[in-house]
């Protein structure tokens, strides 16, 4: 084993080593014959077989000689700590190994080197992401959760091999452009996610609503225990399904967008009389009860008489509406495989995180 802690150390320590032999390449010589050495040794050790170099022990014995000098009653408990300190080194370097070979899979098939929680992995696109919040209560909990995520990147593997088609989603999405766009596209946000506010405007900039027959599917991320990352997106995504479900106004103007899609794009895009972005004040200002009254005023100000307003009311509130956002949150999860949003299919390929014009 302190061979092979050896090695590791020796890795490890070259980077600094190469930039101390620009100035002092006789330290960088002496380096390298000392690294080929313990290469021999660590070779011939990972493949079971005896170290004929005897590196380990050169090592160990270096460090024994010049304490049994001075201390030679600490020569027998210094020798057993250097082999647990071996053992230790080894069992985290083989852990990190691991651990960024699982990181790396998770990047490339669920675009996020952290399969828990996506947003906290920098090398991943920016995501709000759908967090699994199970913490494990005992180390037999940790060690089954650790197995999940390699069941979850295992299971997102053939998404990577896939062409991804539009058709193959059952979505009950809000539809927009339909008679417009070349190209059909999913859209699945979350009214409350920052990310998704900077990827709808910058959709909307470049024309990928008019270009693509977008299917919109407000996804509002939840927790295992039921509660909402946002505190208001239900409410907001129930009144955008209902108002689709329920149809345009009777006074609707001509070639006017859909209620739904112009309730988003007054969130992401629009303020309030104060300046405020909408988006904010539903997230971090309104209850839910005054939540319900502002998209209520909405539907007034875009063309719903009292009746049509009560019955949209009556339909954000029913099991119907329930039922289709439980539809589509599967489809996200475990159909999609989604672990953060925004996420889009279009051009035959999953895109996760904020929109980049081409």
């Amino acid at each position: 084993m302190v061979c092979i802690a050896a090695f590791i150390i020796l890795l490890i320590i070259g980077v600094f080593v190469a930039f101390i032999s620009i100035f002092k390449p006789k330290v960088g010589k002496k380096y390298l014959k000392t690294l080929k050495k313990s290469w021999s040794c660590f070779g011939k050790r990972v493949t079971l077989q005896k170290c004929e170099t005897g590196f380990g022990d050169d090592i160990k014995n270096d460090i024994l000689a010049k304490v049994a000098a001075r201390k030679p009653k600490f020569v027998k408990p210094l020798s057993m700590t250097i082999e647990v300190a071996s053992i230790l080194v080894v069992i985290v370097a083989a852990w990190s190994l691991v651990e960024g070979i699982k990181a790396g899979l998770a990047l490339w098939t669920l675009g996020t080197c952290n399969v828990k929680h996506a947003s906290s992995c920098t090398l991943g696109a920016e995501v709000c992401s759908i967090d699994d919040n199970t913490e494990p209560q005992n180390p037999i909990e940790y060690i089954g959760l650790w197995f999940s995520d390699w069941g979850e990147i295992f299971g997102a593997m053939p998404d990577k091999f896939r062409s991804w088609d539009t058709s193959n989603f059952d979505f009950a999405g809000i539809t927009i452009n339909h008679d417009e766009g070349d190209y059909y596209a999913i859209d699945i946000f979350d009214p409350g996610c920052s990310v998704c506010l900077s990827s709808f405007r910058t959709q909307y900039e470049t024309g990928f609503f008019k270009d693509h027959k977008v299917q919109l599917v407000p996804f509002p991320i939840q927790d295992e225990s039921g509660n909402f990352k946002f505190k208001n997106s239900e409410i907001i995504v129930r009144y955008m399904y209902a108002s689709y479900k329920y149809g345009e106004p009777r006074d609707a103007k001509d070639g006017a967008d859909s209620v739904a899609f112009q309730t988003i794009k007054r969130i992401y895009t629009e303020k309030n009389a104060d300046g405020d972005n909408w988006q904010s004040i539903f997230n971090d200002v309104y209850s839910n009860e005054e939540t319900e009254v502002e998209l209520t005023a909405w539907l007034k100000e875009f063309g719903y008489h009292t009746d049509e307003r009560n019955a949209i009311k009556e339909l954000a509130k029913s099991d119907e509406i329930s039922q289709l956002i439980q539809k589509n949150n599967n489809i996200v999860v475990n159909d999609i495989h989604a672990k953060g949003i925004p996420t889009m299919i279009y051009d035959g390929r999953k895109h996760t995180g904020k929109y980049e014009a081409e």
